[in-house]
């Protein structure tokens, strides 16, 4: 008797349990997260908006990124995301949804001919992908009554409250972000854009030397990018890469031959970027020297698909501390008297 009741415990639960169902199987289940509220401190008329993309690749990062982001801020309630989806956006909508059942957000459609025969091939083929240049479409996209917004990749969990970044001042700059000038800039660009003179002169007439900068967080100032057509100016060099071939690597490029040398540099602490690896093998990184605001898993490499092929590298466990994938394992054991339910709110320290 007793093991015919937990059969039929067990089948109730799996037809009712995680808070994520889905009838398309092909897309990842997650465990509802905890509620996060405002405390008495928190004024009632500031909205921080964060713009991501959402896809089936990407979407276990997406809502761990989401998740860090509210477990970290002082004022979750005040946090609003505006999220771009070219595929399944109800489907996606109603995960989004079930998971975090008190946020904020909306789902937008992003149409990938947007940038049909503006996109060349590059180094990675994940780099290739529409949805992977949404970013250059958020002024347009977005309502206009948005006037600044901070666009963050989905492969990336937050330490801290990301309302210190969004107060950052941006000195009258469209753009701003952590710059790296170390690296070699002239390497993101090929011989044929620096031996043509009418394209490299165009760092010339900027106010200080380029530098590199990484594209998976920005604050971007929503009205001064739409009042200087940003956006033309971007899918301009995409037109240009199309015909002379100046660079190999995806998104970023044009927003280096835009933006590099008028960026408002950003602390470094709010981009540890690299942690993916490099492009091509995606090997294990450590982090850079510094304070740590924001972890980032750019690179080939991604914490969920290195730990569910048991090749995880040592900083992918503080990334799995967001992880909020639902795995039928721990509901087997619950039943079976096994172990308990883990309590979300205890996985993160």
């Amino acid at each position: 008797m007793p093991q015919r009741f937990h059969l039929f415990l067990l089948i109730v639960i799996l037809l009712n349990f995680p808070a994520t169902s889905t009838a398309a199987g092909d897309l990842p289940v997650f465990l509802e997260a905890p509620a996060f509220r405002n405390g008495e401190q928190c004024p009632k008329t500031t909205t921080i908006h964060i713009a991501m993309t959402l896809d089936k690749t990407y979407l276990r990062g997406s809502v761990a990124a989401i998740f860090s982001i509210l477990r970290h801020a002082m004022c979750p309630e005040s946090i609003s995301f505006h999220f771009l989806a070219a595929h399944r956006r109800e489907e996606l909508r109603r995960i989004v949804g079930s998971t975090f059942p008190y946020l904020s957000f909306a789902v937008y459609h992003f149409n990938p001919n947007l940038v049909k025969g503006k996109i060349s091939s590059s180094v990675r083929r994940a780099l290739d992908q529409p949805l992977n240049y949404a970013r250059i479409y958020l002024a347009d996209l977005l309502p206009t009554s948005l006037t600044r917004i901070i666009y963050l990749d989905s492969d990336l969990v937050l330490v801290d409250d990301v309302a210190r970044l969004w107060i950052i001042d941006l000195h009258g700059h469209v753009l701003g972000a952590p710059e790296y000038c170390h690296a070699n800039f002239s390497s993101y660009f090929t011989d044929s854009f620096w031996n043509n003179v009418q394209f490299s002169k165009i760092f010339q007439l900027r106010e200080r030397e380029p530098c590199y900068f990484n594209t998976g967080v920005m604050v971007i100032d929503l009205w001064r990018w739409r009042e200087g057509g940003y956006t033309a100016r971007l899918e301009m060099w995409m037109r240009i890469q199309k015909r002379y071939r100046i660079y190999e690597l995806g998104s970023l490029p044009p927003f280096l031959l835009v933006f590099a040398g008028g960026v408002e540099g950003v602390e470094h602490r709010w981009n540890q970027h690299g942690l993916g690896g490099d492009n091509l093998k995606g090997r294990c990184r450590n982090l850079h020297p510094g304070p740590v605001s924001l972890l980032h898993w750019s690179g080939k490499g991604k914490p969920w698909l290195r730990i569910d092929s048991k090749r995880a590298c040592p900083l992918d466990s503080l990334w799995a501390a967001y992880d909020l994938i639902y795995r039928p394992s721990s509901m087997l054991s619950l039943i079976l008297g096994l172990g308990s339910r883990p309590e979300v709110g205890n996985w993160v320290r």
